[in-house]
């Protein structure tokens, strides 16, 4: 026979501590919802997704991705060439800009490398 669990309590915030409390950082700001400026996660979404439709590939990654004032700007590896051993396929790195509410404006490959190849700083 099991033994009754004991009920959970709930911790609250201290009070009148003197410390402030943590708090998540919004998302977006009031300015943004109205707007309908998507958040980063459904920005890297569309980017993907649009790109995929465009290109007819599936991208495999996303290097980065930031607000722009027009809306966001992100950069996404995509596999352009399947080769054995899979270290030597081809990748492309796209850039695809945003409008503010999510729709993809442009795209350009800029750059092209195998897979295995590691980026050296300049020197």
């Amino acid at each position: 026979m099991a033994l009754p669990q004991p009920a959970r309590r709930r911790r609250s915030p201290a009070q009148d501590d003197g410390e402030q409390p943590t708090t998540r950082p919004a998302r977006r700001s009031a300015a943004d919802r109205r707007r309908g400026v998507p958040v980063a996660s459904s920005a890297l979404r569309a980017a993907v997704e649009q790109l995929a439709d465009l290109l007819g590939m599936r991208p495999e990654s996303v290097s980065s991705l930031r607000p722009t004032e027009e809306g966001w700007e992100a950069v996404v590896e995509v596999l352009e060439l399947a080769r054995i051993p899979d270290t030597t396929s081809v990748m492309g790195s796209y850039t695809v800009t945003l409008d503010d509410e999510g729709e993809l404006v442009s795209f350009e490959r800029t750059r092209r490398y195998s897979r295995g190849m590691i980026d050296r700083p300049d020197g």
